[in-house]
Order: C-alpha cells, then sequence, then structure tokens
C-alpha cells in the first residue's frame, strides 16, 4: 500500500478544517481543534471502510519527513487562521 495515502488524507483533514473553521465561523483554540479531530476522524474512518487501515501502512523514511512537513503546516495553517479571525 501507499504511504503517501496517509499523508494526503490528512491534508485533506486540514483542508477540511480551514474551510470549515470560515463557513462555521469557529473561533478560539477548543473550536478548531475540535473541527479538526472530527475531521481527522471522518476521512480516518473512510479510509477504514474503504479498505486501508492506516496502523499496517509501513513508514518510510521520506515519508516520516514528508509528515513532519505536513504536521508544521497544519500548525501554520491554525495559526494564520486564528489571525484571520482575531
Amino acid at each position: 500500500m501507499n504511504p503517501e495515502l496517509i499523508i494526503k488524507a490528512k491534508d485533506f483533514a486540514t483542508e477540511l478544517t480551514s474551510h470549515n473553521v470560515i463557513e462555521k465561523d469557529l473561533n478560539g483554540e477548543k473550536a478548531i481543534s475540535t473541527e479538526h479531530v472530527e475531521n481527522n476522524r471522518a476521512v480516518r474512518k473512510m479510509l477504514i471502510e474503504r479498505g486501508v487501515k492506516p496502523e499496517s501502512l509501513p513508514p518510510a523514511e521520506d515519508v516520516k519527513k514528508v509528515q513532519r512537513k505536513l504536521d508544521s503546516d497544519e500548525k501554520k495553517l491554525l495559526k494564520d487562521v486564528k489571525k484571520k479571525q482575531g
């Protein structure tokens, strides 16, 4: 299986969060974090329903680097969204 699929899935969940923060006019770290967790759970559920088990995918070294970058980008995105609201 393709480990990049999981990174794309997390990226999709992050984009959903960004979209919904604006659409739902979410404010505060708790509301935004809750939205992000819910989006990640929904994407994970869909992956599992489609036969993809994230835990069974082998990590690749370069994928780990991309994951760190994605995590960093998520933090930056949430900061940017908070600035736009503030």
